[in-house]
């Protein structure tokens, strides 16, 4: 029997203006592909390909669809997921595996889709995912740290510019309805004027010092 405590995620996410060269070990990210056929209120159903050994720039004129008819015998890993609303760094998460072919016939015919590299890091005690955008999505890159449980006492990487944990533009269903090219620049406006903020609540926010 599955144990439904598996089908949430505890993850902290944070927005940063570059990808450190340092976390750069040479191998191929992760491509992912991925389309949101249900995005309102921060529920989704999204279908993800996920292709290893690939490498694909990331910039605004990376297509997705393009690049998944390019690419599309790579693709070896397909998810369909049910998401629920992000609170405090928790997220109903229901993910299954389905076949490939089945995942990218159904992002070709719908669906609003974006697509990213993923590298991964670890990063003192925790294993870090760090998402390159692209297409209407580019230049954005977001950093995440997922435990089994609360993210509590994190150190926070000093390229983590500030957090978006419950920010629903930066959740990926937000980000495939509205991208943040259309809205960057009111963004960046905001983190000037505001200043970086960290969520309390999950015991003492360590910022990593170089």
């Amino acid at each position: 029997m599955r144990d439904d405590l598996s089908d949430f995620e505890y993850e902290r996410r944070f927005f940063c203006h570059t990808f450190p060269d340092d976390l750069n070990d040479g191998d191929a990210p992760i491509l992912i592909i991925q389309s949101y056929y249900v995005h309102q209120d921060n529920f989704a159903l999204r279908v993800r390909l996920q292709a290893h050994n690939v490498r694909v720039p990331m910039n605004a004129e990376t297509n997705a669809l393009a690049t998944l008819g390019r690419y599309r015998d790579a693709f070896t890993d397909a998810f369909v997921t049910v998401k629920g609303p992000s609170i405090g760094g928790t997220r109903y998460e229901a993910e299954r595996d389905i076949d490939p072919d089945v995942a990218v016939e159904l992002v070709l015919r719908g669906g609003s889709v974006i697509v990213k590299n993923r590298y991964g890091a670890w990063l003192g005690e925790d294993g870090w995912d760090i998402d390159v955008f692209g297409g209407g999505n580019a230049p954005l890159i977001v950093a995440e740290a997922e435990r089994r449980g609360p993210v509590t006492n994190l150190v926070i990487p000093d390229f983590c510019i500030t957090e978006i944990t419950d920010d629903s533009r930066f959740s990926n269903d937000g980000l495939a309805e509205h991208p943040y090219a259309e809205w960057n620049d009111r963004f960046e406006y905001e983190l000037l004027t505001k200043g970086p903020h960290f969520l309390e609540g999950f015991g003492t926010n360590r910022r990593e010092q170089q």
